[in-house]
């Protein structure tokens, strides 16, 4: 298992390729574009650990972005006892979800994601869209 920990928008997430995560919103960037995280604080490839002081040199988290969104409501509710004084906030972090395509090393690709397995839906079909006979 290849994992990477990178640091985005002043937090540190533990990335996998083919997973996708929410960051903070990031300024500047538009749906399914490219996306290069090289603030890299740690990969680990197959058991084998590279540290970064603070940050892995040469190493690159590929990305892609694949939406802005806004994240669930936080109700903020706050009352002084006795006075009458009440006030109801609402707040959504606005988020940006990223698809992480591959962790690089030295110009090195260490780890992709997987490509999703072919279809078998056409080979049991035949061109009339009848489903084929099973003997």
């Amino acid at each position: 298992m290849t994992y990477a920990i990178v640091e985005t928008s002043g937090k540190q997430l533990w990335v996998e390729p083919g997973r996708f995560y929410d960051v903070d919103r990031l300024p500047g960037t538009e749906e399914n574009s490219p996306l290069a995280l090289s603030q890299v604080l740690l990969i680990n490839h197959e058991g084998q650990v590279t540290l970064g002081h603070p940050y892995v040199p040469e190493a690159v988290v590929r990305a892609r972005v694949l939406q802005h969104r806004r994240g669930n409501k936080i109700i903020v509710y706050k009352m002084r006892p006795k006075k009458g004084t009440r006030k109801k906030r609402g707040h959504r972090q606005p988020l940006t979800r990223v698809l992480i395509e591959s962790i690089e090393l030295n110009g090195t690709t260490l780890a992709t994601a997987q490509s999703a397995p072919p279809s078998t839906s056409e080979a049991t079909t035949d061109t009339t869209g009848i489903p084929a006979a099973e003997e």
